[in-house]
């Protein structure tokens, strides 16, 4: 049972039914994380800010889905792990295969997994990386604004996946859950 209430988008007033409706007309629907996080207007404008900046960034929405699929895992969020899956699958055409292997920081091509071993080790070291770390991803290929948008990927889904630990969020999308 969630811990915080998930807000009707009918019934909302004031930012948060103006930031609904936003969402509402991309994408069809408003997810249960973001009508739950409309609770502070403040904290779901700065979710949708933010994200909406990295989705025009230079790593491009497929990498930036592996990342949020490798974090959700890192950090037991079943239900990042749930809608980065059905996002990565539905939208992005992203097999099965690399879904599951993103979940674990893997990947085929050597520089994505660079990307997502990196992000696992932000998480791991609570972002008190070392030098080795930051030059394995640069000798991978990552520019250092790259390497500061693997950064920016890694502080929006630890909100996510912390505010839907919290909220005990309910999935609305095929649930997965996290090892």
């Amino acid at each position: 049972m969630s811990r915080l209430t998930a807000l009707n988008p009918d019934t909302a007033t004031g930012k948060s039914k103006e930031l609904f409706d936003g969402i509402q007309s991309k994408l069809g629907m408003v997810p249960n994380m973001m009508r739950t996080i409309g609770n502070s207007p403040a904290a779901l404008e700065g979710y949708l800010g933010l994200s909406g900046a990295l989705s025009n960034g230079s790593l491009g929405g497929k990498l930036g889905e592996l990342l949020a699929l490798t974090i959700a895992e890192e950090n037991s969020c079943d239900y990042c792990l749930s809608a980065h899956a059905f996002i990565g699958e539905k939208m992005l055409r992203i097999d099965q295969t690399t879904i599951q292997a993103a979940r674990q920081a893997r990947n085929e091509d050597e520089k994505i997994e660079a990307a997502l071993t990196f992000a696992q080790t932000l998480i791991q070291k609570n972002g008190r990386v070392n030098n080795d770390d930051v030059q394995a991803v640069k000798d991978a290929g990552y520019t250092e604004g790259e390497i500061g948008e693997i950064v920016a990927h890694v502080a929006l889904n630890v909100f996510t996946n912390y505010f839907n630990n919290t909220a005990n969020t309910e999935i609305d999308f095929p649930v997965l859950q996290t090892a």
